[in-house]
């Protein structure tokens, strides 16, 4: 079975400001994936927590490290404990919800942010599994649902033209050196939405090369 840590340092966790790399920095990694999906600063977000997440929150910094994540700080930035009352300068309504039952996304250290600005709606499940590293496994965007199988690196990408030549040459300059576990296609409200989960993380120089090509893309890394 292929391991979720790529170095000792997934499983020793990341530098960070907070008492738990699981409960910490693997939430500042699920608020800020979800940021980098919205694609948008949003003015109201419910987190909705399971299972260990639900009972142990408050405690292990949970709130303040979501709320950062959505502000886009990462996990060492000094900012992180006072995420949520930037947050509320910052004009983004979080509310946090204690979820009974178990996860809808099978794991103990879920959250699942709904996202809001205007009719702009976007939903992500993330889950920390350990050492700072999350798997995203539920994204629901432009009315449809798409469940990745979770390990990051994960790319999405909309084709508001819905030209099947671009997005091959785009398939196949991702599976060049980086490899392609799973590939899902939806028929979105603006498009065809692409979601990629990817083998290995691209080089910073591809993913600029790819973003000037594919306006719009998306890499969760």
């Amino acid at each position: 079975m292929p391991s979720i840590y790529r170095s000792v340092f997934d499983i020793i966790g990341p530098i960070m400001v907070g008492p738990s790399s699981s409960h910490t920095a693997g939430a500042v990694a699920i608020g800020k994936a979800a940021r980098v999906i919205f694609q948008d600063m949003p003015t109201k977000v419910t987190v909705h927590y399971y299972e260990s997440f639900a009972k142990t929150h408050r405690g292990h910094g949970t709130d303040f490290a979501i709320a950062a994540g959505i502000m886009g700080f990462s996990p060492d930035d000094k900012r992180v404990p006072k995420a949520p009352q930037l947050a509320k300068m910052a004009g983004i309504d979080i509310r946090y919800v204690e979820e009974e039952g178990p996860s809808p996304i099978h794991h103990p250290n879920t959250a699942i942010l709904e996202m809001v600005n205007g009719d702009h709606q976007t939903t992500v499940g993330g889950c920390s599994v350990g050492g700072g590293a999350i798997e995203i496994r539920l994204i629901k965007a432009q009315h449809v649902e798409l469940t990745p199988t979770g390990p990051l690196p994960i790319v999405l990408y909309l084709d508001r033209d819905k030209n099947l030549r671009h997005v091959e040459a785009l398939k196949q300059q991702l599976i060049f050196g980086n490899g392609l576990k799973k590939e899902q296609k939806k028929q979105a409200q603006s498009g065809d939405l692409y979601e990629f989960d990817m083998l290995e993380s691209l080089s910073p120089e591809k993913i600029a090369k790819l973003e000037k090509k594919y306006k719009g893309i998306v890499f969760l890394k």
